[in-house]
């Protein structure tokens, strides 16, 4: 049988878990013996046991005896170091497979070739590279973490046919379907924080939140220089962590942080606080002022744009200066849904992936 198939099998398997193993990255595991599976599984959570190790343990007892002569198909490179769980290239070794077929190696400083070697060294056969593009989309949040240091950059809008994202003065506009709020809450929860600007905040006061799927909360952010934003918004309550950026100080009030940023500059100082964060994906919801600055800066790794068959006539114009390469064109119940990647960075997309 082709591999693919067994890879294949890894990256589905991989993504049943999306937005529950951040800041770590999404791994399927499949253990073939003579063209048979006898075991599988997946890193479920943050700090529960590692697609591999489940992988093993899913291993009927009466096939125990098969590992040996199996050829362990996984998406990510097994580590070597230990964390919340024990290495997943040692349990490997222990159990003397005698095959390791991976798709992308680990960027990760901590392993980075490094299981592979040890496996090598061991005198496992060991393959890289099945699927690659497949597996980097998969991750594409991890690898961009790891990389580039900052979180991946999710750009996201709902404009009107006649392309206005508000109503004049920012008042807003209800313009997405019941359907695409649904889906863009399932969206939310699959990141680890989600931003708007204090405009945004101040005229809408947004809960941000994934209310309408079940699922991890993201981090809420919010922009607010000066420290104006009534503490009575949505954005104050307990339903989130909220971080609000601001020039005027550092301090905790209870799940507020409320985070000190100069705003000269602000964007590349934000993220690289995010990322000592351990802030693995950043979906911006608004509004065109900080959505354009993040355009203007390449600043994005996607662009989600819905668009309302309605007319506003007036108002605040969508985001300009997206130029990217569009990778779906869909349809949610009225709207039409766009999704575009950002052509100069290292995340291409992988036909046939879902987000």
């Amino acid at each position: 049988m082709n591999e693919s198939v067994y890879m294949k099998r890894c990256l589905e398997l991989a993504q049943r878990a999306e937005g529950y193993t951040r800041p770590n990255p999404m791994v399927g595991a499949v253990l073939v013996h003579d063209g048979r599976v006898i075991g599988e599984g997946y890193h479920h959570n943050y700090g529960a046991s590692h697609g591999e190790v489940n992988c093993l343990e899913n291993v009927a007892p009466a096939d125990r005896h098969l590992i040996p002569e199996s050829t362990m198909y996984v998406n990510l490179e097994p580590c070597t170091h230990y964390g919340l769980t024990p290495p997943c290239a040692t349990r490997i070794i222990s159990e003397k497979i005698k095959k390791v077929v991976i798709a992308n190696t680990d960027p990760n400083q901590k392993v980075n070739g490094r299981g592979v070697a040890v496996m090598r060294e061991m005198g496992i056969e060991v393959e890289t590279g099945l699927m690659a593009a497949e597996g980097l989309w998969l991750n594409r949040r991890f690898f961009c973490f790891q990389t580039m240091k900052r979180p991946y950059i999710i750009l996201k809008w709902a404009q009107s046919a006649d392309g206005f994202i508000a109503h004049p003065g920012g008042k807003k506009a209800r313009i997405s379907s019941h359907e695409s709020i649904t889906m863009s809450h399932r969206w939310r929860s699959r990141e680890a924080a989600i931003m708007v600007g204090y405009l945004t905040a101040l005229n809408d006061n947004p809960q941000l939140t994934a209310r309408q799927w079940q699922g991890r909360q993201p981090l809420r952010i919010a922009l607010d220089r000066n420290l104006t934003l009534p503490q009575d918004y949505n954005l104050f309550n307990e339903d989130a962590a909220t971080w609000i950026v601001n020039q005027v100080r550092e301090t905790m009030s209870g799940h507020v942080h409320y985070v000190q940023v100069p705003f000269v500059n602000l964007l590349p100082a934000l993220l690289t606080r995010l990322h000592e964060a351990n802030i693995l994906s950043l979906i911006v919801e608004g509004g065109a002022q900080l959505l354009n600055s993040f355009l203007a800066a390449g600043l994005w790794d996607e662009a989600r744009v819905i668009t309302s068959p309605q007319s506003l006539g007036e108002g605040v114009p969508a985001p300009v200066g997206l130029v990217g390469d569009k990778v779906i064109n869909e349809r949610s119940d009225v709207d039409t849904v766009e999704i575009f990647t950002n052509r100069n960075t290292a995340f291409p997309y992988a036909s046939g992936m879902p987000l």
